[in-house]
């Protein structure tokens, strides 16, 4: 049970580390801070959910953290949290710096906790794939939350360009592609790899295949088909239907990574 508790936490922090990283990409200057900070918000809360939860059963002792996983997930949360507070100021150098660090300590601590499940040696694919696929699952669900809560901005600020809602929609688009195609690799690489990984390929196929072919048709695939009636909602331009279509697009993904948290729950495969 504290393995399982474990696996699904990480989506928590999954969102709050991809949603960071969504929000470097619309252009802060063409946007009231009141998104960012709403925004900042919600990844902040992701945050602290995974930090509680994780503490919770590491007091249970059922799922301690180690030492460089606890210092990173909590010097994330603390960067982020200055972010946000540094908002309601011009204090622009704090700003910056709180803002790369809790990027950068965010991509850190989803690494570390990603290797916690790795299958092999440290010089096999593992060490390179498992932080992969749960990076690019990050940046997946992170860009697609920030895309629905900037989609709510364009009901307030009216006059909004649409710059910066066609950016983030191309930035979604990068990233369910991206995710895809290292979850693909990712299958490969652990197939060819020692025989702890290609033991646990065998078995996902053997046993998981239905799940598997889920975690991809209703995940990123379903989100990348609904990308293509955002699409066509943005040049009419209809921001209103694309907010809709967004908030469809957040559940398949979700639903996708919380597939693949069953996978890597049974398999141990960063699915």
């Amino acid at each position: 049970m504290s393995r399982f508790s474990a696996c699904f936490l990480l989506v928590f922090g999954q969102l709050a580390v991809g949603g960071v990283a969504a929000l470097a990409v619309p252009p802060f200057g063409m946007i009231e801070r009141g998104f960012f900070k709403s925004s900042a918000a919600v990844f902040l809360t992701a945050a602290l959910a995974y930090v509680f939860g994780r503490c919770v059963l590491a007091v249970r002792g059922v799922a301690p953290w180690t030492a460089v996983e606890l210092v990173l997930w909590v010097g994330f949360t603390v960067a982020l949290g200055t972010y946000l507070a540094s908002l309601w100021g011009d204090a622009i150098r704090l700003r910056a710096r709180a803002f790369a660090s809790a990027l950068g300590l965010g991509v850190l601590a989803l690494a570390d906790s990603a290797t916690a499940y790795r299958v092999g040696p440290l010089a096999s694919p593992a060490t390179v794939f498992y932080p992969l696929a749960f990076l690019t699952g990050a940046l997946a669900l992170g860009a697609v939350a920030t895309g629905m809560l900037l989609g709510h901005w364009y009901l307030i600020d009216l006059g909004l360009s649409l710059a910066p809602m066609r950016r983030l929609f191309r930035y979604f688009i990068g990233t369910l592609v991206l995710h895809v195609v290292v979850l693909t690799l990712t299958i490969v690489a652990m197939a060819a790899g020692p025989v702890d990984a290609s033991t646990a390929v065998r078995a996902l196929w053997q046993d998981n295949a239905g799940l598997v072919a889920l975690r991809f048709v209703l995940g990123p695939l379903a989100a990348l088909g609904l990308g293509w009636m955002i699409h066509r909602t943005l040049q009419i331009p209809q921001t209103m239907a694309a907010t809709g279509l967004f908030y469809i697009a957040i559940l398949f993904v979700l639903v996708g990574e919380l597939l693949g948290r069953l996978i890597l729950f049974r398999t141990s495969l960063p699915l």
